[in-house]
Parts: structure tokens; C-alpha cells; sequence
């Protein structure tokens, strides 16, 4: 007893003879409706004559179209009686023995229609009479989201919490009926003539799942720029249209249980903007100043202005490599900066000798004195940090040889 999957050529033929009602979707219905009522299509294409039949109840032994992208569900006093997930015609029969209550189809929402069934299955016999109606099963669009002031979540990658305003659109699919209709479609939409339409403003139930993505976003966010799967970067979102999806789905997911609680799942996201705040856009800018000097990019770009420290340092006859003020220190390499003695800006000038027949005078402590110079650095140390510049390929063989011939006096 339930549903029985008719041949394509019976519907205009044999079955027809019957002088039943057609019921397939109703015609001009949005694309973003997701639940309707089944209506009767004309008078078994001129052949029958039962046009006086309850909107809305079907009988035994009628015949219902199933298009593509939709499910049907049979309902007899709030209790699914069967349901049909994959296109084509079927026919009522709540006497034959060998006619089924459901259709899963074998798409992806067969393991999870079939194991609904299970749970929420009629217990009893179904009557003659059963509700119709169609589940929409395509991808429904523009389901809007969006935030009024700043929502935030820390970001790995930039090893900090940052804020931004996000709006967008989603897409949502319906991955079972059965769930979706018992544990989610208010009692109001399960009547002839009114349409479950998840953008419609007066839909209390479409409001709540907009605030629910709203109050998952921070949550999405962060598990997005949190996987290194991908690339941990803010400013792949926009372009990522499924991956951002899958994260606010497993958002929504672990806080509102959509799925496993109302058959629902998001499935694409288009975010039409992002304003960060004043202090995460610094931290974008820093990001993308460390990523110009990074990987080969960033050594050539090291390279350049060591380069430019050399010739600088020739220009003004600062002695070669040493004179450049190593340019290098001036770009990061901290470290690798050390005085050269007796060259550049650190030579002191020689003490001019005493007149012929004057005797030396003795110099009074503390007075016209400079400062006495620090220290100089073991020449071995010095040498030691050339070698690594030589290594990092920051200066030539030259250079080095020539450093080496000044700290060692050869």
C-alpha cells in the first residue's frame, strides 16, 4: 500500500482510463519556494471528468507527476505516508501489496531519507485520501545575510583577533524532506494555497535561519582562516564561494544542527563585501609589507637593495662593502651589521706629532677628552659574520676577500 512507480507510456494510456486527477507542481511558483501544495493539471488530458475533487486531497488511484529537482510527500493527519524523491509518475494505491511508501532516488539524500523513514514511518494503514506535496530539492538562491556592526574572531595567520561587516548570499538545499517537514515547516504552510518561500519577510521560520547564519558568521570565519587547507588567508574568501560555504555549514551545523535536525545544508555563499576595521586593515597592510619579503620574491628584492648599498657606498668613497653603512642593517639583517675598524666613518683620525723642541704637554684628566672608543670586535668574530652574508649570497667572493684582507692586516 502507498506508491506505485508507473511506466512513462501508462500515464497518457491506460491509467488514464481511470477518469483520475494529474497532480504534479503547481505553475508561476519562485524559484526560491521550497515547500507547496500538489495541484490537479486538468482533466487526464481530456479523457476524465473528476474535476470536483478537495484542493489539496488526493484519492486512491490517482496519478502525480514528479519533476526533476523535486520530492513528493504523502501526509494523512500530520503523519508522512510515503514519499518520492526521484522524477517520474506514480499512482496512489492504498490497497495494492506490493506498491512502496517511499522513493529515496539515489542521490545524496538517500542514506538520509531512508533513515528518516525509519524513524518517523506510519505506523498504520493509510486511507484512501493523502495530502500532497512538493519538496523543492534544487539549490533555492538568494537567501541573504549580513551584519550591522562588527563581528570578530582570531585569525592565525595574522596572530591576532580581527572585526569586519560582511554581507552576502547563500544558497541552501534541502537534503530531506522528511526532516524538513516534520521538525521544521510550521503547521501554517501545510494547507492548500500557501507557499514555504525562505525569502518571504513574513516567514517567521526563513527570519529565524537568517539570524542563525548571522550569529554563525564569526564562527565561520575563524574556522576558514584557521585551516591551512585553505591557506589561511582573509582574502580568499570572496573568491572561494564553496569553501567559505562548507565552513559556515559546519558553523550553523555544530551550533543550530540544521541538518541532522531539519534536513537542511548551505551549499555556495557569495560575500558582496567585507569592511574590516581600522585596526585589522594595519595588519593587512603589515601582511602583505612581510610578504613582499618573502620566499624568492623577497631575496631577490634583498638582493636589490644590498646591491644599491654597495654602489651607494662607492659613490661616496666610504671604502668599499664596509662603507655602504651595510644597507643590509637597514633592511632586516640587524645582526650582520658590525664596524670595520680603520675604514669609513668608523676611522679615527691620527694624532698629529708634537713640534720639533717642544716637550709633549701632559693632558689634564677629564678636560677636551673624547670619549673613549668601545672595544673593537675580535677580527675572527667579524669574519665569522662576513662568511654568513658570503653564504646568504648578500655580497661576492670579492667583497669577502677583501674584508678578510682588512681585518686580518694582509
Amino acid at each position: 500500500m502507498g506508491l506505485l512507480k508507473a511506466a512513462a507510456g501508462a500515464i497518457g494510456g491506460t491509467l488514464a482510463d481511470q477518469w483520475l486527477d494529474f497532480y504534479t507542481v503547481p505553475p508561476g511558483i519562485p524559484p526560491t519556494t521550497a515547500l507547496v501544495v500538489a495541484v490537479p493539471q486538468g482533466q487526464n488530458a481530456g479523457r476524465g471528468s473528476n474535476t470536483k475533487g478537495s484542493e489539496g486531497v488526493i484519492s486512491n488511484g490517482s496519478k502525480i507527476i514528479v519533476p526533476e529537482g523535486y520530492g513528493l510527500v504523502l501526509m494523512q493527519d500530520g503523519a508522512i505516508t510515503g514519499l518520492a524523491a526521484e522524477a517520474g509518475p506514480y499512482v496512489w494505491d492504498s490497497n495494492a501489496q506490493d506498491s512502496q511508501s517511499i522513493f529515496a532516488g539515489n542521490g545524496i539524500i538517500s542514506p538520509l531519507i531512508k533513515t528518516s523513514w525509519e524513524r518517523f514511518k506510519f505506523g498504520g494503514r493509510p486511507s484512501s485520501q493523502q495530502q500532497a506535496f512538493f519538496v523543492c530539492l534544487k539549490e533555492l538562491p538568494n537567501n541573504k545575510f549580513g551584519t550591522q556592526s562588527e563581528i570578530y574572531w582570531d585569525d592565525a595567520y595574522m596572530n591576532a583577533q580581527v572585526g569586519a561587516i560582511t554581507r552576502g548570499t547563500y544558497t541552501m538545499r534541502v537534503v530531506d524532506p522528511i526532516l524538513f517537514i516534520k521538525n521544521f515547516v510550521p503547521a501554517t504552510y501545510l494547507r492548500p494555497g500557501v507557499v514555504f518561500d525562505f525569502t518571504d519577510f513574513n516567514n517567521d521560520a526563513a527570519t529565524q535561519l537568517f539570524n542563525e547564519v548571522v550569529g554563525s558568521l564569526a564562527q565561520a570565519f575563524s574556522l576558514y582562516t584557521n585551516d591551512p587547507a585553505k591557506g589561511n588567508r582573509i582574502s580568499k574568501i570572496q573568491s572561494d564561494s564553496v569553501g567559505f560555504a562548507q565552513s559556515l555549514s559546519e558553523a550553523v551545523e555544530a551550533s543550530y544542527q540544521w541538518q541532522s535536525d531539519r534536513g537542511l545544508a548551505i551549499v555556495k555563499t557569495a560575500i558582496m563585501s567585507i569592511e574590516y576595521d581600522e585596526n585589522t586593515r594595519e595588519l593587512l597592510k603589515n601582511v602583505q609589507r612581510a610578504d613582499a619579503l618573502s620566499g624568492a620574491r623577497g631575496n631577490s628584492n634583498l638582493q636589490a637593495s644590498v646591491a644599491q648599498g654597495f654602489q651607494a657606498a662607492g659613490e661616496h668613497g666610504a671604502g668599499g662593502m664596509f662603507g655602504m653603512g651595510m644597507a643590509a642593517g637597514s633592511i632586516g639583517l640587524g645582526g650582520l651589521q658590525q664596524p670595520v675598524p680603520g675604514v669609513g666613518a668608523n676611522a679615527q683620525p691620527a694624532a698629529p706629532a708634537p713640534a720639533y723642541g717642544t716637550a709633549p704637554v701632559a693632558p689634564v684628566p677629564g678636560a677636551g677628552q673624547a670619549p673613549a672608543a668601545p672595544p673593537a670586535e675580535d677580527p675572527m668574530a667579524q669574519l665569522g659574520k662576513y662568511k654568513e652574508m658570503l653564504d646568504a649570497g648578500l655580497i661576492t667572493q670579492a667583497d669577502y676577500d677583501a674584508a678578510k684582507a682588512k681585518l686580518l692586516g694582509l
